[in-house]
């Protein structure tokens, strides 16, 4: 069994013991689903970490955005210095997948760019799970999408020995065969390099060292790791396997199978758009899959290899593609999978398949691309839900499903700070713009935050006018406002340089702010998704971090959905109420660290380039790139990730240019 231990300072406390011991113990009987309902603030991160540690089981850890797993990546870091945890989300910086529209007759080519670190973080995830034992990984939607066979990633890697004999020759073009480019003047990263007897190579999945092999004749002398920079040496190995530089590389004799039943396919489609007297699909279909057997027969890729998948895994149409969990059970009979957030991961995990499946029907039926194209696809929810041996959905409001599918739901409600779910007031409607200024005045003069949610981006700035004109400090936050944009309102509101955000949906933010004490809800009777009962608790719960929690609800009547999450944080304010007099805990506001290494001089100077980058001329434009790209590698290898999105952000946009 593999080794887990947390490294913290902390004990399980409020409601975690209870909750981790009833959670481990639905694990070990077998239970495959299991459910914990954490409020906002009750430690549910740390609380998953020592399930994993008591449950000894790899675990696949799974969000529904990429802010929200780069958070959970940092933590699980911590929390596992000396165990292997792995980052994997989609590669792409940007990504507009081919599509046509059949209207307009107007095909639009696959576009993207792909971000040189990310991808290592991918080929390093799998490169873990199939070399060892104790690997958590945290990743996104992405790992739901197809991969290539991890049968195939096993068997196309180089195991070197130090004292045994290899043909270099041969050992040159292996290298080859697994994506690796030979480059003796620029050693990079995937690239391998020969100077005598000496091979370095820098494997696809390393982010410092490369390693280097000294043969004697054919015999291998000494293998090591040394820093690719400065080529000091790091540690001596006594062998050392080498994956492949992607996970979709597979064998010669599959290449030429998948090449044989590409062509046999579409010999089977052009007779049906013969038979059909579609002509003008007839060519179209032949002409570029033609063109796309020739690059591939050359040089084993072609552009959209993926479409192809189906025959180059030997997959049958319509069976389950490869994922991130065909990696898991590859290695391990055992595993776990957490999904975070669960009452938004999971309908998002179910909507992936119909999205993709109907852009590709009509690529299919327009002549774009081979019918086994639809084989390239993400897991549908049945095959998702039912693929690992076990579930752990987390979240403050749990859909019926989780809830349904669960044998064992542990609660945490207590927070370890002895923090109270915020007290809820309803106040009429009728004036609630006037009434909520009046109630702000307090809060904000006690140096504290507000939230405000309203249901429109036009009320949204309207408002914001409106209390500004009136001597406050207030800022709006909508769907107008691009990643960079939004990190810096959320940063300026941290550093009181304003004390007002009002927003839309202020839960997709991710915003766990300690300052905000007061949340207002304008027209919480206005019954829809973002006035649901779900979105209400989790609205709620912004203000559930400040001993002085707060939560206004403006209505003119009382909905089923405001009446269920009162009575729901009147029973957990009991809960917890009692709990801190028996203890004889006194509230105390969580205190977060604001992120020193995220630098608002910097984001300003930015903005001011960004703002003349139609005049600078492309040279300096590239310069500028090239400057931000260095330090958005350098941020992500210091596990910076919001000082990485944002620049990642901010190279795009002046790419466009």
């Amino acid at each position: 069994m593999p080794d887990f231990t947390v490294s913290s300072p902390y004990k399980p406390a409020g409601d975690q013991p209870t909750a981790i011991d009833s959670l481990v113990k639905s694990i070990e009987s077998g239970n495959r689903y299991q459910t914990l309902l954490g409020v906002t603030g009750s430690g549910k991160t740390y609380t998953m970490a020592k399930v994993i540690e008591k449950t000894k089981k790899p675990t696949l850890i799974m969000t529904h955005n990429k802010t929200l797993a780069a958070q959970l990546y940092s933590e699980f870091k911590s929390f596992f210095p000396n165990n292997h945890v792995e980052y994997f989300i989609s590669y792409y910086d940007y990504y507009q997948p081919e599509a046509y529209l059949p209207r307009q007759d107007l095909f639009i080519e696959k576009d993207s760019s792909v971000n040189e670190e990310l991808e290592r973080l991918r080929l390093s995830t799998t490169a873990s799970l199939l070399s060892h034992d104790d690997v958590i990984v945290i990743a996104s939607v992405s790992a739901n999408y197809g991969l290539g066979s991890p049968e195939d990633y096993k068997t196309i890697v180089q195991k070197l020995v130090v004292g045994e004999e290899y043909n270099q020759k041969d050992l040159l073009l292996k290298f080859v065969d697994m994506g690796y480019k030979r480059n003796d003047e620029f050693f990079d990263i995937g690239n391998f390099r020969v100077s005598g007897e000496v091979v370095d190579i820098y494997p696809a999945y390393s982010d410092e060292f490369a390693i280097r092999i000294e043969f004697f004749g054919d015999e291998v002398e000494a293998i090591y790791e040394f820093n690719s920079l400065t080529g000091e040496k790091n540690r001596d190995l006594k062998e050392v396997t080498v994956y492949s530089a992607n996970q979709f590389i597979v064998s010669k004799e599959k290449l030429a199978r998948a090449v044989k039943t590409i062509e046999e396919e579409l010999d089977e489609r052009l007779a049906y758009f013969q038979k059909e007297d579609r002509m003008i699909e007839y060519n179209r279909l032949k002409q570029r899959t033609e063109f796309d057997l020739e690059m591939i027969e050359a040089t084993g890729m072609c552009k959209g290899i993926e479409n192809y998948s189906r025959h180059l895994t030997g997959k049958k149409p319509g069976e389950t593609p490869y994922s991130m969990m065909d990696y898991f059970e590859a290695m391990h009979d055992d595993y776990l999978v957490i999904v975070d957030e669960s009452h938004v991961s999971l309908p998002q995990f179910r909507g992936m398949y119909a999205g993709d499946r109907s852009r590709k029907e009509v690529l299919v039926d327009h002549g774009f691309r081979l019918p086994s194209a639809l084989d390239n696809r993400p897991l549908m929810f049945d095959e998702y839900i039912n693929k690992a041996p076990h579930y752990l959905f987390v979240s403050a409001t749990p859909a019926p499903l989780e809830i349904k599918l669960s044998p064992v739901v542990a609660e945490q409600v207590v927070r370890p700070t002895g923090l109270l779910d915020p007290e809820i007031e309803v106040i009429d409607s009728t004036y609630q713009v006037e009434d909520l200024h009046d109630r702000m005045k307090p809060v904000i003069e006690r140096g504290e935050r507000v939230l405000v949610t309203v249901l429109t981006k036009k009320m949204a700035e309207e408002l914001t006018s409106y209390y500004n004109d009136l001597g406050l400090k207030a800022r709006y936050m909508h769907s107008d406002l691009d990643a960079i944009e939004r990190n810096q309102v959320i940063r300026s509101l941290r550093l009181g340089e304003f004390d007002i955000l009002v927003g839309i949906n202020l839960l997709r933010e991710g915003l766990d702010l300690p300052e905000v004490s007061l949340v207002a809800i304008l027209d919480a009777d206005k019954e829809g998704f973002l006035r649901s009962r779900t979105s209400l608790i989790q609205t709620a719960g912004r203000a559930a971090r400040n001993a002085n929690g707060q939560v206004l609800m403006y209505a003119k009547k009382m909905t089923d959905s405001m009446k269920e999450t009162i009575e729901t944080t009147q029973q957990r304010r009991q809960k917890q109420i009692a709990y801190n007099k028996a203890h004889g805990i006194t509230p105390t506001t969580t205190i977060r660290e604001l992120d020193t290494n995220l630098k608002v001089e910097d984001a300003g100077e930015l903005y001011n380039k960004r703002s003349k980058l139609d005049k600078m001329p492309k040279a300096e434009r590239q310069q500028l790139v090239k400057e931000l790209k260095a330090k958005m590698l350098a941020a992500a290898k210091n596990l910076e990730f919001e000082e990485a999105a944002r620049l990642r952000d901010e190279i795009a946009k002046i790419k466009k240019l």
